[in-house]
Parts: structure tokens; C-alpha cells; sequence
């Protein structure tokens, strides 16, 4: 019998999608936009210590070779040729922090995650260096001096970690965010990898001027940090480098964006004015501002949108960041054993159809955007006995839309023009419950693409339409339509406005719990600055989540 005839497809594309989650790979037609065949593999948090958030970079990179593999599989079964892969972009978690030997390929540490506290103490030492009438740090990279950017974790690195001061003084230490360790790995490593990153994610450093679009003297000294170990910065679309080995061998990688830039990219937000928010393992709403910097006066970053080749203008962001959105949930998983998998939370909040007067504050890692308070931890409060971990699964939703409220109205304030509606991707769109939760609480229709993959789909288009590739055209009449599902605000105005007023007063609460030692220390003694209600709530907490553990209604 003949060999079934491999399916001719024109151009096609591939996306690495390095979440903090997972790892995906996915392949797009460059002519239609439409999603082939992707693979996706869970990637492990680990929390050695208390605030500490870690994982291992060689099983990041492994994952990444298995999803591509997996992928190439399911295409063959598809009878689509491969050889039509024309190039490969990359989307990463931002600011996560990688330090690896050259010279073996080995990774001198775990890979220190965006989400990771430990840094609280470095951070208040910094800010003391900082003079009151000139913030070179925020003005030079639009971000607050803070725990979650790169810097203040390579800085606690290089103090704290031996094998890295051995090999930096032997020159042997190359620093990266995840980008740039997998696109070394993957063109070569050792054998003549690149290391290189693009303005996206070198914006997210704190050590990168997002006005000269180069790394920043100053501020490498400022924070301590040896200019030599820094990856060259590229624009986020161009030819980085050839994949040296799997089913892709050859096949240029040649594009590269954070992912909540390569989500902008990937939902056409290319008009000024233009903005989208992301579910993911935390929420990012961002609004493209254009070729001009815009910086905020209400809590909000300044970042890099993208830069979609060598010889195209730079665009700008304004940025609401939260730190816990999907992350809400796996916690609800993994820590109280409420639900055994991700989907069942929609349908506990779907039994009870509210919180019942319940709010969870998910502040795991502090407050993000607006408030930048890392001393703020989370809390469930409104409890009462009919309270029941459906209440809970309901609030833990809320809080994702409570806080997308919260950065929507900083990022309204800072454009003077409101949002008529938003545009949503991600994960977690794909719970009705919460996209109509979120257009209640917003009292503005939210908008989701019929294909939620957008970050992939960003990476994907600035690989295809970087020079020497050509294959995705970026000009707006080549762009393909897109079919939206709309989801228009249920309640009145007033219930929302009442709601998030509840909501704002459970943050008040939650401000200012670790009060007089950093996480960092881990010394036990920190509990004791912990208020008696903490252990009253976490109490609570743990006992309903006990009782339905072990089946008790």
C-alpha cells in the first residue's frame, strides 16, 4: 500500500511557550494563523524555604526538546510534512533567573523564579542607596526597585552562592532570563551556542536603560553586577541562531519575546492605545503606548512592548502586574487538596454561584501593581460556618478579578481614556465563570479570541516575519480576522461598585503581616510578628480544608 501523501500546508511556524507552569510547543500556519499541534508538559515549582521559589533549569530545557519531539509526532500523524517548519519563536516566563557554566553547559544554580521573595532584605538595602529626588533606577528602566526583577535575584546569587563567584572570577558565567539559557542551549551550547536575549525581556532585568536600549553601567554597578556574564541584547525578531540537534535540527530560531509581550503581539495590539490582559500563573495587563515612554503615576510599569526587527522602531508599554492568578488555583490543589484538578474549580464555584461574603487575598509573594507591598500576605476572611470550600473555590476566582479591577483602574487613570472593553487570553479564559465574573466586576464587555494561545501565536509571528525568514507578513491587511467570544456585564453597577469596595478592605487587611523580618532568614521567629488573626484565618482555612479531604461535608 502507497505511503499516505504528507498534507502541503505552505509555511508553517513553531513556538516554545516556557511558562512558569508548564513548557508548550505549538505550530501555526504562517498564512492562516491556525493552531496545528502543540504538546505540553508540567514543569515542577520547588519552595526549598519559605518565600523561596526555585526550578531546575536543565528539566526547563528538557521539557522544551520533549515538547518539540512530541509535537514533530502528532504532525506526522497529521501527515503534515515538517520540513514545512520555516522558523521558531520563543516565549518565556520573564525575570526568572538563570546563572550556567560555558564551559560544561551546567547550570551553577536553580533557576531563581520571577515569583521568588527571598531578596526582601537586599531590596530595603538597595532602596536606602536610592536618593529621595532621583530615582535613576525607576527612570532609567521604568520599573520599582522590587523583588521580582532580575537584578536583586542575580545579586543575591552571586553573594550567596559559591560555585557562581568561582566560575564568574574564571569567566566562565554566563547570566540569562529563561530566553536566553534555551536559545543558547538550543543553537549549540557549549559547541557555539549564542547568548543573546531580546529588549522584552532585557527590560526586565533592572539593569537595561529602555531609553538607550542598552545594558546600563550605572545601574550593573549599582546593583554589583560584572557587565561580562550579560547576554547581547537583539531586537525580538531576527535570526538568532540554527537549532543543532532533534526533529528540528537546521531550522532558525528568530524570534524571541517575554510572554506578556509576545501576547500583545499575538492579540494585534499594535495601535497605541491597545491593551490586553493575560491569565496565567499571574495576571498582565498591558497597554501599548507607542513609540513613547509613558511613565505611570498610579503603580504601574514602564516596560519594552517589542521591537519586531533590527532596523524597527521600539515600542512601549504601560504594565499592571499581579502575582497571583493561576496560581490561586494550583494552590487550592497542591497546598488544601480541594480540587484535584485545575478545570474542577469552575465547577465548585459553578454549585454555589457566589462567595457568600468569603474574600481570599492570594498574596502569596506580596502585592504587585498597584500597591508594590512585599510585606503583604495572603488572607480568606468573611468566614462564617456555612462557609464551604465551593465559597472558597468562588472567592479564588473573585480575586483574580478583583485584582484585574485594581490594575485596570491605575491603567485608566495613567491613559485618561478608559477601556471600552478588554481583551482577555490565557489559561484561564477558557473558565466561563471567571470571564463573566471579570466583565461584572469591570462593568465593561470582556473579549476573548476564539484560539486563546496568543502568546504562542506572538512568538510565532515575530520568528515569521523576521528578516531571512519572511513567511508571516505583519501589515494589518495581511493580518488575519479573528473570532471573538463576547461577555457582557450581568449585574448592576451598584452590586459591582459594593463588591470591590469589600474587596479593597480585605487588601487593607492583608498589608503589612511580615513587619519585622524578611522571609529570607527563614528563622521561625517571624511568626511571632504575625497578628492573631493570621492564625485564626489560616486556622480556619486548614481545617476546611481538612474536612473535605477526608470527606466530612
Amino acid at each position: 500500500m502507497a505511503a499516505a501523501k504528507k498534507a502541503v500546508l505552505g509555511p508553517l511556524v513553531g513556538a516554545v511557550d516556557q511558562g512558569t507552569s508548564s513548557t508548550r510547543f505549538l505550530v501555526f500556519n504562517s498564512k492562516t494563523a491556525e493552531l496545528l499541534s502543540h504538546h505540553q508538559v508540567e514543569i515542577k515549582q520547588e519552595f526549598p524555604r519559605e518565600g523561596w521559589v526555585e526550578q531546575d533549569p536543565k528539566e526547563i530545557l528538557n521539557s522544551v526538546y520533549e515538547c518539540v519531539e512530541k509535537t514533530c509526532e502528532k504532525l506526522g500523524q497529521l501527515n503534515i510534512d515538517i520540513s514545512n517548519i520555516k522558523a521558531i519563536g520563543v516565549s518565556n516566563q520573564r525575570e526568572t533567573t538563570v546563572v550556567w557554566d560555558k564551559l560544561t553547559g551546567e547550570p551553577l544554580y536553580n533557576a531563581v523564579v520571577w515569583l521568588d521573595l527571598r531578596t526582601q532584605s537586599t531590596v530595603e538595602i538597595l532602596s536606602k542607596r536610592i536618593p529621595g529626588n532621583n530615582n535613576f533606577v525607576k527612570s532609567k528602566t521604568g520599573l520599582p526597585l522590587s523583588t521580582y526583577f532580575s537584578a536583586v535575584k542575580l545579586r543575591w546569587i552571586l553573594d550567596n552562592v559559591k560555585k557562581v563567584q568561582k566560575a564568574v572570577k574564571e569567566n566562565r558565567a554566563l547570566f540569562g532570563t529563561i530566553d536566553s539559557w534555551l536559545i543558547w542551549s538550543l543553537t549549540g551550547g557549549v559547541n557555539g551556542g549564542v547568548h543573546c536575549t531580546d529588549v522584552t525581556n532585557a527590560s526586565r532585568t533592572m539593569l537595561f536603560n529602555i531609553h538607550s536600549l542598552e545594558w546600563d553601567k550605572e545601574l550593573c554597578e549599582f546593583f554589583g553586577i560584572p557587565m561580562q556574564i550579560l547576554p547581547n541584547v537583539r531586537s525580538s525578531s531576527e535570526i538568532y541562531g540554527l537549532m543543532k540537534a532533534g526533529a528540528l535540527e537546521g531550522v532558525p530560531i528568530s524570534g524571541c519575546l517575554g510572554d506578556q509581550s509576545a501576547a500583545l503581539v499575538g492579540q494585534m495590539c499594535f495601535q497605541d492605545g491597545q491593551a490586553k490582559n493575560t491569565y496565567g500563573t499571574g495576571c498582565f495587563l498591558l497597554c501599548n503606548t507607542g513609540r513613547k515612554c509613558v511613565f505611570s503615576e498610579h503603580g504601574l510599569l514602564t516596560t519594552v512592548a517589542y521591537k519586531l526587527g533590527r532596523d524597527k522602531p521600539v515600542f512601549y508599554a504601560l504594565e499592571g502586574s499581579v502575582a497571583i492568578a493561576g496560581a490561586v488555583t494550583r494552590w487550592l490543589r497542591d497546598n488544601l487538596g480541594i480540587i484535584k484538578t485545575s478545570e474542577e474549580i469552575e465547577k465548585l464555584a459553578k454549585e454555589v454561584g457566589t462567595s457568600y461574603g468569603c474574600y481570599f487575598v492570594p498574596a502569596f509573594s506580596g502585592l504587585y501593581a498597584p500597591y508594590w507591598d512585599p510585606s503583604a500576605r495572603g488572607i480568606i476572611c468573611g468566614l462564617t460556618q456555612f462557609t464551604n470550600k465551593c465559597h472558597i473555590a468562588f472567592a479564588a476566582l473573585e480575586a483574580v478579578c478583583f485584582q484585574t479591577r485594581e490594575i485596570l483602574d491605575a491603567m485608566n487613570r495613567d491613559c485618561g481614556i478608559p477601556l471600552s472593553h478588554l481583551q482577555v487570553d490565557g489559561g484561564m479564559t477558557s473558565n466561563k465563570i471567571l470571564m463573566q465574573l471579570q466583565a461584572d466586576i469591570l462593568y465593561i464587555p470582556v473579549v476573548k479570541p476564539s484560539m486563546p494561545e496568543t502568546t504562542a501565536l506572538g512568538a510565532a509571528m515575530a520568528a515569521g516575519a523576521a528578516e531571512g525568514v519572511g513567511v508571516w507578513s505583519l501589515e494589518p491587511e495581511d493580518l488575519s480576522a479573528v473570532t471573538m467570544e463576547r461577555f457582557e456585564p450581568q449585574i448592576n453597577a451598584e452590586e459591582s461598585e459594593i463588591r470591590y469596595s469589600t474587596w479593597k478592605k480585605a487588601v487593607m487587611k492583608s498589608m503589612g503581616w511580615v513587619t519585622t523580618q524578611s522571609p529570607e532568614s527563614g528563622d521561625p521567629s517571624i511568626f511571632c510578628s504575625l497578628p492573631l488573626g493570621f492564625f485564626i484565618v489560616s486556622s480556619m482555612v486548614m481545617l476546611i480544608g481538612a474536612r473535605y479531604i477526608s470527606g466530612i461535608p
